[in-house]
């Protein structure tokens, strides 16, 4: 008859990381009259990986109300990408507005 050994469990502590210490924040885009709806859904996909159909939701929200909310991140992963979308929106001389809300 064989007996089998029990290992224990391996412990592991990692330290968290930066941003799931901070707080989380909303983005919010804000609605211009020269922006094109095109870009924004642009912009919406490939800088905040907003599924396709969600970034049009979100655009025509905005174009109709005048302000939308995008996503809740971390606050310097927000600072980041909305750095990244004013970038690109002024590359094209966009208007293209987005602001923070702490949650």
């Amino acid at each position: 008859m064989r007996t089998r050994t029990q290992r224990q469990p391996e412990i592991i502590n990692t330290p968290l990381s930066e941003t799931e210490l901070e707080p989380m924040y909303r983005v919010i885009i804000h609605n211009d009259d020269v922006t094109p709806m095109d870009f924004v859904v642009h912009i919406l996909e490939r800088i905040f990986f907003v599924s396709g159909q969600q970034a049009v939701e979100i655009m025509f929200t905005a174009h109709s109300t005048g302000a939308a909310y995008v996503q809740s991140l971390p606050r310097s992963e927000a600072k980041t990408r909305i750095g990244k979308a004013h970038f690109a929106a002024g590359l094209e001389g966009y208007p293209l507005h987005f602001s923070l809300e702490q949650e």
